[in-house]
C-alpha cells in the first residue's frame, strides 16, 4: 500500500487523475440527490410565509447567535419526538434562508415552541431566563423590551427572500411596514391588512404585553411563538387519521 502511494505521489499526472475521480465521485454522491428533490421533498399546501415581524424576530435571533445553543431539526428518534413533537420535515423549512437547524442544544430544541408557552412567559424569559429557569445557562435579553423596532426596511427584507424563491407578492413587500406595525398593535387600522394578506391564523397581538411601541421583544417573541406552526404537515403525517 505505501509502495502505491509513494508511486502515486511521483507521477503528477496520475496523482492529478486520482484526484479528479476521488472529487468526481464525491460531488456525484452530493448532487445525484437533487435530481430527485421533487419527489422527497414533502407537500405542505397550508405553509403559510412569515409576517415582516416574524422576519424581523428572525432576524433579531440570528443577530444574537440563538442558533449557536437551541437547534431546530427533531430527529426520527423515538426520545426526540416524545420530548420535542413530531420530527422535523424538509418542507418546513422550505421559506428559511438561512436555514437554522442548529448544530449544539445548550438549550432544547425549539423547532416546535410555538404556542408551547404564552406570550408573557417569553418575555420574561428573554428579559431574565433564571426567573422562569432556575437552571438557565441563557444570557439576559432585557434591552429588547426598551429597542424600538427598525420597520421601514423590512420591504427590502422581504424583496431580498423573494428572489431567493419565497413567494411574496409585490403587495406584501408594499405593505412590509405597515403589516410589522399592524401585528404587534392589533387597535390599530393596519392590523386588518396583516390577516387579509397572510391568512386568518396570523398572530395578531400585543406580543410585548405595551400598546404604546413595537420592540425587538416583539418581533422576537412574534417568530418564537410561529416556529413549528407554518403548516400541519408534520402532525399529519405522525397522526395519519388527520391525513385526508
Amino acid at each position: 500500500m505505501f509502495g502505491f502511494h509513494y508511486k502515486l505521489e511521483r507521477n503528477a499526472i496520475g496523482l492529478v487523475v486520482a484526484v479528479i475521480i476521488a472529487a468526481s465521485i464525491g460531488g456525484f454522491v452530493e448532487i445525484a440527490p437533487l435530481f430527485t428533490i421533487g419527489g422527497t421533498v414533502e407537500k405542505a399546501p397550508d405553509m403559510r410565509l412569515y409576517t415582516p415581524l416574524e422576519v424581523a424576530g428572525r432576524n433579531i435571533y440570528m443577530r444574537e447567535g440563538c442558533y449557536a445553543c437551541h437547534s431546530q431539526m427533531i430527529r426520527t428518534l423515538q426520545d426526540e419526538v416524545e420530548r420535542y413533537g413530531p420530527y422535523s420535515l424538509a418542507v418546513e423549512s422550505q421559506y428559511d434562508h438561512p436555514h437554522l437547524w442548529g448544530s449544539k442544544r445548550t438549550g432544547p430544541d425549539i423547532a416546535r415552541l410555538g404556542g408551547k408557552y404564552s406570550d408573557a412567559w417569553h418575555v420574561a424569559h428573554l428579559t431574565n431566563p433564571r426567573d422562569v429557569v432556575p437552571e438557565s445557562k441563557m444570557p439576559r435579553y432585557a434591552w429588547l423590551a426598551r429597542t424600538l423596532l427598525k420597520i421601514d426596511d423590512l420591504g427590502l427584507h422581504l424583496n431580498a427572500l423573494q428572489t431567493t424563491g419565497v413567494p411574496y407578492t409585490g403587495e406584501m413587500i408594499a405593505h412590509a411596514s405597515a403589516d410589522a406595525f399592524g401585528q404587534a398593535t392589533p387597535d390599530d387600522a393596519s392590523a386588518a391588512g396583516v390577516s387579509q394578506r397572510y391568512g386568518e391564523a396570523t398572530q395578531v397581538r400585543l406580543f410585548d404585553g405595551d400598546a404604546r411601541t413595537v420592540t425587538e421583544m416583539d418581533a422576537l417573541v412574534a417568530y418564537l411563538q410561529i416556529l413549528g406552526r407554518l403548516s400541519d404537515v408534520a402532525y399529519a403525517a405522525a397522526d395519519p387519521s388527520k391525513v385526508e
